[in-house]
């Protein structure tokens, strides 16, 4: 009997050990307020995902009305793609910075509001220049729009890895996209109506009202980013979390010891964005032309890769969770991506089924290769790094928006669609030469979902109660209420945010080749 309280005392110990939370009553102790239960996050992830609605509803309004601005503003295919050149230009370099500002100046929650509020300004100017028939003031526009946008995204990514690390990030990214995406799809169905729908004496004046619609979602963009900034300033104190924090500081200068599968991933990015956005900027046009298709059916036909992700991407985030294997998915969806452009480039089949087959694949690359990230570098470093690869892909999207409105005004639609073949060719390269990497430096991105977990299991140094003895749980509870060293907390920390190790029976690692990028030079 004895031994029995003893070992309720001690189990009671190790649990303290584990969680130190403020004790909550009434309400606040519920599942809806409590914000260690999933019905808390899963509260929190809906603003997380309605934090970019207006970022993607604006982004696309110069797609949904390509044809209406050319006419208006007498411009040309390539001068049009600039509106979208300059909205990543700046994003080459501010992507990282504004990561960097994540991780070190503003944190994530002012962060966020800033980023927000940046949009909301760039969409005002942008239809302010509409207004006044002058497009050099909508490029200002784009450019300034093009300061947050891309910032804000590096937000809400930090965002979900911060509230679901270690459960269900891939989901989370999925439902971010599907939400974001809806703002995309909104915006191609409904724009167009919207500058058809009024009546004003100049046709730059019905473009402006139809862009000041965006200011609208902007607006309420900003109150979801308030509104996370009092949840998880609450969640930080309920959760004791400042305490928990690893006291890391980010250098800029960490960004030349990012591992080789980091690069990697960069690339993949950039290969196959470069394939899907230049596209739907120019699809409208293009579906009229070749397939002669009414306006009404172009725009729908050309909004069907964010329409299907609605829905698509909270499914196959389920999907990877449940199967892990990232690597295969991505390859996957590379492979179903190139076959449904040579479907647009070399055969007649009604569009319907090319950009069905686009939008299922670009769903499932997105919830297989964003996560990524975050298994191959520590937390305190995630929005440099997510920064970065936004950088990186606005890079390219910069210069491919450029080059693809050059293409069309001198080459045709045809020309275009091989050399989109040719950036998913190399995307596809890359992922055989990551998957090999990762082999050979015994990394987990092509794991399985069951053996991650028993990594997890290996690293916490826990197992669990159905696999134990008496004996063994009497030795594990008192094991739990001994001090940890560093590196066996290193080894549960590295775990947590999905780097593969390899552990002894204690807890030590023996050997974290992806935690340590220089051991890949």
């Amino acid at each position: 009997m004895g031994n029995d309280t003893e070992k309720d005392r001690l189990l009671s110990a190790a649990g303290d050990l584990d969680v130190d939370e403020e004790n909550l009553c009434g309400c606040g102790n519920s599942a809806l307020c409590h914000p260690s239960r999933p019905l808390h996050r899963y509260c929190m992830l809906v603003f997380m995902c309605f934090l970019s609605f207006g970022s993607y509803f604006c982004y696309d309004n110069p797609a949904a009305l390509q044809r209406t601005i050319q006419q208006i503003m007498d411009v040309n295919t390539e001068q049009f793609e600039m509106l979208y050149s300059l909205y990543s230009w700046p994003n080459v370099v501010l992507s990282v910075f504004g990561g960097f500002l994540l991780d070190r100046v503003f944190g994530i929650r002012w962060g966020a509001i800033i980023f927000a509020c940046i949009v909301l300004v760039g969409q005002v100017i942008f239809a302010v220049g509409a207004q006044f028939d002058s497009f050099l003031v909508m490029e200002i526009g784009r450019f300034v729009f093009g300061l947050g946008g891309e910032n804000l995204a590096v937000a809400q990514n930090t965002y979900a890895v911060h509230w679901f690390k270690g459960r269900e990030l891939n989901m989370a990214f999925g439902l971010q996209l599907s939400f974001a995406r809806m703002g995309s799809t909104v915006n191609m169905l409904t724009l167009e109506k919207t500058y058809n729908a009024v009546d004003f004496d100049k046709p730059y004046q019905r473009l402006a009202f139809a862009l000041y619609t965006g200011v609208l979602y902007c607006l309420f963009s900003v109150l979801c980013a308030v509104v996370l900034l009092y949840f998880d300033k609450r969640r930080t104190r309920i959760l004791k979390l400042d305490e928990a924090q690893t006291g890391e500081v980010v250098h800029l200068s960490d960004i030349k010891d990012f591992p080789l599968s980091l690069w990697l991933i960069f690339i993949i990015c950039v290969t196959y964005y470069v394939a899907i956005f230049p596209f739907i900027s120019l699809g409208t046009v293009f579906f009229i032309d070749k397939f002669e298709l009414s306006s009404d059916d172009a725009h729908i036909v050309n909004s069907l890769v964010y329409l299907i992700s609605l829905g698509a991407s909270f499914v196959f985030g389920i999907v990877v969770d449940k199967t892990g294997r990232n690597l295969f998915w991505v390859f996957i969806a590379i492979l179903g991506t190139l076959m449904s452009h040579g479907m647009l480039a070399f055969t007649w089949i009604t569009p319907y089924a090319s950009m069905t087959l686009m939008g299922i694949m670009y769903s499932l690359l997105a919830c297989g290769l964003w996560p990524m990230v975050a298994l191959v570098v520590p937390e305190h470093q995630l929005g440099t790094a997510y920064g970065l690869m936004q950088a990186i892909q606005n890079l390219g999207l910069a210069i491919i928006a450029m080059v693809a409105g050059m293409i069309v005004d001198t080459q045709g639609y045809l020309v275009l669609e091989v050399f989109f073949c040719a950036n998913l060719c190399v995307a596809l390269f890359c992922v055989v030469v990551l998957y090999l990497v990762n082999g050979s430096t015994g990394g987990g991105l092509n794991n399985s979902a069951e053996e991650r977990q028993k990594e997890e299991e290996n690293a916490s140094g826990l197992r669990s109660p159905q696999t134990m003895g008496t004996a063994d749980m009497d030795e594990d509870v008192f094991a739990r209420i001994q001090p940890r060293t560093a590196a066996q907390l290193r080894g549960r920390y590295l775990y947590s945010v999905g780097v593969s190790s390899t552990v002894n029976h204690d807890g030590l690692a023996r050997r974290m080749p992806l935690s340590c990028p220089h051991q890949l030079k």
